[in-house]
């Protein structure tokens, strides 16, 4: 909106050329105009501004300056008229845009024809058409803007409900199949001091269902094991307000794959943890934007510094395991010391898969029983070493 003030140049060029009548009164003017016109085009894009009373009245006082130099002097003057149009359709929504572009026009159109005779057409519809147009376009960017943002939330709404589906599958295929175990653990142990051989038979049984429920559910939880990115940010947000820390979080992007939002809530999780821990800050900023192939989240505090974390085992806890978590996934996760604070940024593609380093993944169900089989060794005898641990455990119960 900006280099439309350009416009003015020729009336400029009149005041500096000494052709302007009175030219204290073009000069006041001019400067008042600029001056209006820069205010009410930046305030135009906060919506709330945009509302108020004074945006109004300031869209007022910038129409009775615009006629009242374009009917005192004309020429290169009245190009203040589709200037102020612009101006108005930065503001103007709805109905009274349209009837703000008419009676502009109208108005337009009479002081043009009072200098400049049938020109007056050509200044009326540029005053009009400008300010259609200005708003139409503001009008549709707000629009795509929205839209964006309902996209993205309805994105998260999405996976939300997703997982509260998930929960209820997984509720029904552990009840169930927890059902059928206690039941034939019941009938073990009522067979177990008299009949031995049924007993194994249902500890057996019992050994079976469990191995198939653990496929069960390992098929079923891969990618689902961890909570949302939005969950971990709110308990980030309310474990620092919990710590008397001031905390500010940013989001922004299009919606993240699960691996990847599961990977962030690592690093959110372990940051924010050092920051309640070691850090004694007021105030920590969490940002997390996604663009492109990229990801990036930044937490930020004004602590004391240094965090002992740092050197922490890379066993799973630590800066430094999730280093290598990130690292697995083509990412990396750097932490620097300020003055005063701390920072740590994690950087990784925005379609990150189950790296080896990442909890929830295949790795782990790595191993049916502790023995390693899917269906357990045997002995030199052809008896499962499940069945022969279950025959020593109940003999030496009876004894």
């Amino acid at each position: 909106m900006m280099p439309w003030l350009l416009l003015g140049l020729g009336s400029f060029s009149n005041l500096v050329q000494g052709k302007t009548p009175d030219p204290w009164i073009g000069v006041i003017g001019l400067l008042a105009f600029n001056s209006l016109y820069v205010s009410v085009v930046f305030r135009s894009f906060v919506p709330r501004k945009r509302k108020s009373p004074e945006i109004h009245w300031m869209i007022v006082a910038m129409g009775l300056i615009t006629f009242g130099l374009a009917g005192l002097y004309g020429g290169s003057w009245l190009l203040f008229l589709p200037l102020f149009g612009l101006a108005c359709g930065t503001v103007l929504r709805g109905r009274s845009l349209g009837w703000g572009a008419l009676v502009l026009g109208c108005a337009a159109a009479g002081v043009a024809a009072y200098h400049d005779g049938w020109g007056a057409i050509a200044v009326a519809y540029g005053t009009a058409i400008s300010m259609m147009v200005t708003a139409a376009i503001l009008t549709l960017s707000e629009t795509v803007t929205q839209l964006r943002a309902t996209r993205q939330e309805l994105a998260r709404s999405a996976v939300e409900q997703e997982r509260l589906r998930f929960s209820r599958d997984l509720h029904d295929l552990l009840g169930h199949t927890l059902s059928v175990i206690v039941v034939k653990a019941e009938a073990a142990r009522r067979l177990a001091p008299d009949r031995l051989e049924d007993a194994l038979t249902q500890v057996s049984d019992i050994e079976s269902v469990g191995r198939q429920a653990l496929r069960e559910v390992r098929e079923a939880v891969t990618g689902y094991r961890e909570g949302s990115l939005a969950t971990d940010l709110d308990r980030a947000r309310s474990a620092l307000a919990a710590a008397g820390v001031q905390t500010v979080v940013r989001q922004s992007g299009p919606p993240l794959e699960p691996q990847t939002e599961a990977l962030l809530g690592w690093v959110v999780r372990e940051a924010v943890t050092n920051v309640v821990r070691h850090s004694a800050a007021a105030h920590c900023e969490i940002v997390v934007a996604a663009s492109g192939q990229r990801v990036r989240v930044t937490v930020t505090d004004d602590g004391v510094g240094t965090h002992p974390d740092l050197v922490a085992s890379s066993t799973g806890t630590g800066l430094k395991g999730l280093r290598e978590r990130l690292a697995a996934a083509g990412g990396f996760l750097e932490s620097e010391q300020r003055a005063p604070g701390f920072r740590v940024t994690a950087d990784l593609p925005a379609d990150a898969g189950d790296g080896p380093g990442h909890v929830g993944g295949p790795a782990a169900f790595a191993g049916d029983s502790p023995l390693g089989g899917a269906g357990g060794s045997a002995t030199a005898a052809g008896e499962p070493v499940s069945r022969r641990r279950g025959r020593d455990l109940f003999r030496r119960s009876r004894s």
